[in-house]
Parts: C-alpha cells; structure tokens; sequence
C-alpha cells in the first residue's frame, strides 16, 4: 500500500514536469480524500461496585423469665397469688360438686368391680354402668362450666396486675441493659441449654414484691 502510493506521487510530479517542459496546461489533480482515521473503540468499563458500608450491629442481651413461678404460693409474685386466692372461695361450691360427683362414680366403679366377680349379674352390672355414663357425662360438663367460669373470673382480677407486672418487666430490662426478654415457659420444649445467669426469674420476682409489697394481708384459699 505504501509503495503504491509513493508511486502514484511520483507519476503525478513526473507528468506536471513534462507538462512544464512540453508546454502543455497541468491537469489539476482531484483533491485528496482525507484519510479517514479508524473509529477507536472504547473499552467497556465495568462500574466499580461501591463496597456496602458496614452497618453496625447495636449489642443484644437476652434474658429468660419464667412466668409460671409468678403464681407460685412461695416464691412467686405476692400481689398475683393474693388475686388468685381471693376468687377461689366463690367456686368452692362448684369445686365441692364436682368431687361429689367423682366420689359416686368412683363408689360405682367398686360396685360393679364386685358384681363381675359373681355370675349371675350381667343384667345389674349394665344398669350400673348406665348410670356411671351419665355421671361421667354430667361430671364433664359441669368441670367444663367451671373452667370457663373460673378463667373468665381470673381474667377479671389479675388484669390489671398482670399489666403492672408487664410494665415492671420493661422496667426491669431497661435497667439492667437487656434487649429482649423471653418466657421460659413457653420455650422448655426447645429449650436445650442455657446459662443460669440468664435466668432473672427470681431477681424479678423479688425486685417486683421489693417495689410493690402485697396489700393487707393474704387470703386464704
């Protein structure tokens, strides 16, 4: 390509010459086409990824409180077991029946247990066990009256102190810098490990009957 284009120069400059000489015009030669310089390709750059700021991670203590112990006679929480003992006495009565009901058919039961050991019974042994159905039936359905009776009763009076003691929990945590607290009656059959210092249990029990002694003295149940 190069010595083809030294040679073309040289034909041009070799006739313009001879024009010179023989007298003839000089043709005019045809303007040159700009050389056309090759489109540079620009190289693709990846956008560098800026590194993720790191987030920093506030530091967590967990502590575990079992609430169960609240109702303990002992070493639970004193306000809390004075409201459970003072709504037991207005279902004594329901509870007497109910053990009344257990006494028969347990007696019945003993009946029957001596009819079967001699022949002849079959006729009695049905008519008792008839009747022990229907105790079981009754006695099923009163203990379910009561059950529902007694929670929507224990509903009742242990609201508002169940609300204080959720308000002294948060307290509790704040001061001691605790971050998340969680029942450990709840958790006990996926519980399978955990150091005893986490366990505040008894140090909330006591700082909340510290700060909030029983009123008057306890009922009895």
């Amino acid at each position: 390509m190069i010595i083809r284009t030294t040679w073309l120069l040289f034909c041009l400059i070799f006739a313009g010459a001879t024009a010179q000489i023989f007298g003839q015009p000089r043709p005019t030669p045809s303007p040159a086409r700009p050389a056309t310089t090759p489109t540079q390709v620009r190289p693709t750059t990846t956008p560098t990824q800026t590194p993720a700021a790191d987030v920093p991670v506030p530091p967590s203590r967990i502590a575990l409180i079992d609430t169960e112990m609240f109702g303990d006679e002992k070493k639970g929480i004193l306000r809390y077991v004075d409201a459970i003992k003072s709504i037991q006495p207005q279902f004594a009565a329901q509870n007497q029946e109910l053990q009344n009901l257990q006494n028969r058919m347990n007696a019945l039961a003993e009946e029957i247990r001596k009819l079967s050991q001699a022949p002849g019974n079959e006729r009695l042994i049905q008519s008792k066990r008839e009747e022990g159905g229907r105790l079981r039936q009754d006695f099923e359905t009163k203990r379910q009256r009561l059950s529902e009776d007694f929670e929507k009763k224990l509903q009742e009076v242990t609201g508002p102190i169940s609300e204080q003691i959720g308000k002294a929990m948060d307290q509790f945590a704040r001061e001691r810098g605790i971050t998340m607290t969680l029942d450990l009656s709840k958790l006990l059959p996926a519980m399978l490990t955990a150091i005893p210092a986490v366990n505040v249990t008894d140090a909330f029990i006591a700082d909340f009957n510290r700060k909030n002694p029983r009123v008057g003295s306890p009922a009895r149940p």
